[in-house]
C-alpha cells in the first residue's frame, strides 16, 4: 500500500524505479528524465478512476483523506494499523470482505484489549468512510462489533504525582510532564506548541483553528505560573519550532514519550521488587532460555550467544516483566485526566473544566466522574452539600 510513491535508484542496475500499485516501473538511468516520467505517471494515476472493488485502493483513498483533513498523528494512527491489514490481505476485494476476516486479522496478534479494539476501529472507520463517500454502496463490516476498551484507572493525586517526579531523571522530560499536570492540555498540544502560539500577557497558548483538534474552533490553553515559567524558558531556548524537546534538542514525539514513561515504570517496579525482596528464580531463567534467539550479530558477523549471555538476557526480560507488573504505567493522558478529576474535586464547575480542557460538549466530562466514584470522601461531602 504505497502512499505518494517516490522514485528510488537501484545501484545494481543503475536505473531509477517507482512502485505504483505494487508494480515497479523502470524510469531509466537519467535522474532528470526519470523524475519527468515519474510526474507524468502520477498525473495519469490521479486522472484515472479508482478501482473501488480493491480494498487496498479504498484504504489508500481513505488515508489520503485523513492526511488532508486530520492531524499528522491521526494519519499515522490509521496508516500503521491499515497497512498491517492490507499486508495480511493484500488481494482482498470489498465484495469478499466479511467480519470474520477482521476477527482473524486481529487474532493473529498478541495484543492488549485496548489495542485489539483500536485495530477493529481502524478498518471499520475506513469502510464507513468509503460508504459515506460513495465508493461502495454497502459496508460489508457494518455489523462488526467493536470490543470495549479496557478500563484503566488513571487519576492521580498530588502525592502520587510527586512520587512520579522523583523517578524522572531527564529534566527536559520533567518540563513536559509538569506542564501537562499543571494545565491539563492534550498531548498533541504540548508536543506541538511553539513560541508563536504563546500569549505571555494572558498566560496562555493559542492554537488557530487550522492547528486545533478537529479544526473547528480556536484552542486556548491557560497556564499556571509554573507552566508559564517553563514556557518562557523554552521560548528563549527554541524561538522557532516545538518548545518541548529532549536533552539533544530533538522535539518529543509520541513514541519517545511512551518510551520514557515505560522506562519510568520499570524503575518504579524495580524499586518495588527490592522493597519486597522479590527476585527472579533460576527455574524461571532456565525455562525462558530455550525461547530466546540463539544468535546475535556483532560487528557485521553472526555468532552464537554464549550461555552467560543467554542467561543474562533471560534474567533481564523476566525482571522487566515483573517490574511492569508491580508498577503503574503512566502517560500524558493520565496527567490530563488527573487534572480534570482534581479540578472537579476542588469545586471547579464542570462547564469551566470542560472549556479549559477544550471539550466542545461538556458531557464529555462524564467519563471523569468514573474516577470521582472511587473517592467516597468526596462523594460523601458532595452529598452533605447537596442536602444543605
Amino acid at each position: 500500500m504505497a502512499h505518494f510513491p517516490k522514485p528510488f535508484f537501484k545501484k545494481g542496475r543503475g536505473v531509477w524505479y517507482v512502485e505504483i500499485n505494487r508494480k515497479q516501473i523502470n524510469l531509466g538511468p537519467n535522474r532528470k528524465k526519470a523524475f519527468q516520467k515519474y510526474h507524468e505517471l502520477m498525473a495519469k494515476a490521479r486522472e484515472a478512476p479508482l478501482n473501488t472493488e480493491c480494498l487496498a485502493v479504498i484504504v489508500d483513498a481513505f488515508l489520503s483523506w485523513v492526511k488532508k483533513n486530520r492531524s499528522p498523528e491521526t494519519f499515522e494512527w490509521y496508516r500503521y494499523r491499515l497497512q498491517r491489514f492490507i499486508d495480511f490481505y493484500p488481494d482482498m476485494d470489498i465484495a469478499t470482505l466479511r467480519p470474520y476476516h477482521v476477527e482473524r486479522w486481529v487474532d493473529s496478534y498478541s495484543i492488549t484489549v485496548t489495542t485489539r479494539r483500536n485495530y477493529f476501529r481502524s478498518i471499520k472507520r475506513c469502510l464507513k468512510w468509503a460508504q459515506q463517500q460513495g465508493y461502495t454502496d454497502k459496508n460489508p463490516i457494518a455489523a462488526l462489533e467493536v470490543p470495549r476498551a479496557e478500563h484503566r484507572e488513571v487519576a492521580m493525586e498530588e502525592k502520587e504525582f510527586q512520587e512520579l517526579l522523583s523517578f524522572i531523571c531527564n529534566s527536559a522530560f520533567r518540563d513536559l510532564v509538569v506542564t501537562t499536570w499543571e494545565t491539563g492540555c492534550r498531548p498533541q498540544e504540548s508536543l506541538r506548541v511553539e513560541a508563536r502560539h504563546v500569549d505571555t500577557k494572558n498566560q496562555r497558548w493559542v492554537f488557530p483553528i487550522s492547528e486545533s483538534k478537529m479544526k473547528r474552533c480556536v484552542r486556548v490553553v491557560y497556564l499556571t505560573d509554573t507552566a508559564l515559567a517553563i514556557t518562557k524558558r523554552l521560548m528563549h531556548l527554541y524561538p522557532t519550532g516545538p518548545l518541548f524537546r529532549n536533552k539533544n534538542g530533538i522535539p518529543w514525539t509520541t513514541d519517545a514519550v511512551n518510551c520514557a514513561f515505560s522506562a519510568i515504570q520499570v524503575r518504579m517496579g524495580k524499586q518495588e521488587m527490592n522493597s519486597r525482596c522479590d527476585t527472579i528464580r533460576d527455574s524461571q531463567i532456565i525455562e525462558l532460555i530455550p525461547t530466546l534467539t540463539k544468535t546475535k550479530r556483532e560487528k557485521g558477523v553472526v555468532r552464537d550467544k554464549r550461555p552467560a549471555e543467554l542467561r543474562e538476557e533471560a534474567k533481564r526480560k523476566l525482571t522487566r516483566k515483573r517490574a511492569c507488573e508491580l508498577a503503574t504505567r503512566y502517560s500524558l493522558y493520565a496527567l490530563r485526566h488527573s487534572w480534570a478529576t482534581n479540578a472537579l474535586k476542588r469545586g471547579v464547575d464542570p462547564l469551566t473544566v470542560a472549556i479549559l480542557m477544550g471539550h466542545k460538549d461538556p458531557s464529555t466530562l462524564a467519563r471523569v466522574y468514573q474516577h470521582l466514584s472511587l473517592s467516597p470522601e468526596h462523594l460523601l461531602a458532595q452529598t452533605k452539600k447537596a442536602a444543605g
